[in-house]
């Protein structure tokens, strides 16, 4: 039976340990007590890396051994390195997996470990909770920014929430400075750029007391989740996707699939199915757990 630890790095770090593709223990957040209006945005690089480092830490059992440890976080990740995270900028360029690995070390702990974006964890995860390892799954996770998660790993940028669905000149909201992105309509933060006057869930709230322009805002929103969701329909083929995350109560899931109906017309690709799941952190941290005794990611 393996064992190994899942830890995942957003607003804050949550780790749990995991044994055959279980949660065993519930899962803690690091560091306690953190200032929940501004997380760890402003955190550096190497205190964020000591922090998941302090996590593993405490979650291996006194006299024990783990099988591999996992860590997700947002960014675009190749071999170990951040390449670019642009809603935790400070991690652009960060040799993660060293420094985790060498964190690691230094508290005694030499374990085989793997680096992976936050929405291929969760896809991952919900791949083992749902006994699905031998099949695709794809998954949008949707918060500050928009993610999207592939299992298994293929290797690719998979930076999906930065496709391109618009070409209006106007939609230049992205945290990447990209125009037209998906997350720069969809994402927390871009909504607060956009309307500067409410927060996203007034929007959403005023939207279904009738105002037009909040209106207006959240049929754009679901139709570029659309767009991205039939792209990707027409590149890899139908299948089951799974929507996600920190603000999921937003999709009205009707609403999308009628923009997909639209959108959708050859027949050979029809048969895809959308599901929408409730926020658990404990999905990235399984998957993170399980998916660093597969991969070698650093």
């Amino acid at each position: 039976m393996s064992k190994t630890v899942g830890a995942v790095l957003t607003t804050r770090v949550v780790a749990g340990l995991i044994e055959d593709h279980k949660l065993q223990g519930g899962l803690r957040e690091f560091p306690e007590n953190i200032d929940d209006t501004n997380g760890l945005i402003e955190v550096p690089a190497e205190s964020l890396c000591d922090i998941i480092c302090d996590a593993i830490a405490s979650l291996i059992p006194a006299g024990s051994t783990i099988d591999a440890a996992g860590v997700a976080m947002p960014g675009y990740v190749h071999q170990g390195v951040m390449l670019d995270a642009p809603n935790l900028p400070q991690l652009k360029g960060a040799q993660v997996c060293s420094s985790i690995s060498d964190g690691l070390k230094r508290r005694g702990i030499d374990v085989k470990l793997a680096v992976f974006n936050d929405a291929d964890a969760v896809a991952a995860g919900i791949a083992a909770t749902r006994g699905q390892m031998n099949r695709q799954v794809r998954v949008w996770t949707i918060g500050n920014g928009i993610g999207f998660g592939r299992y298994p790993y293929t290797e690719g940028p998979w930076e999906g929430g930065h496709m391109v669905v618009t070409l209006d000149p106007k939609e230049n909201y992205c945290g990447c400075g990209g125009r037209g992105h998906l997350e720069g309509i969809m994402g927390h933060r871009a909504m607060r750029l956009r309307f500067l006057d409410m927060e996203p869930d007034e929007v959403f709230a005023a939207a279904k007391k009738g105002d037009k322009r909040c209106a207006d805002f959240v049929e754009r929103w679901h139709c570029a989740l659309a767009a991205a969701t039939a792209s990707q329909i027409h590149l890899e083929g139908p299948g089951r996707f799974y929507y996600t995350g920190r603000d999921i109560e937003r999709l009205e899931l009707p609403r999308l699939k009628q923009h997909l109906w639209e959108m959708v017309k050859m027949s050979p690709l029809q048969n895809y199915m959308v599901e929408v799941l409730p926020d658990d952190d404990s999905l990235a941290v399984i998957g993170a757990g399980v998916a660093a005794l597969i991969e070698s990611k650093c």
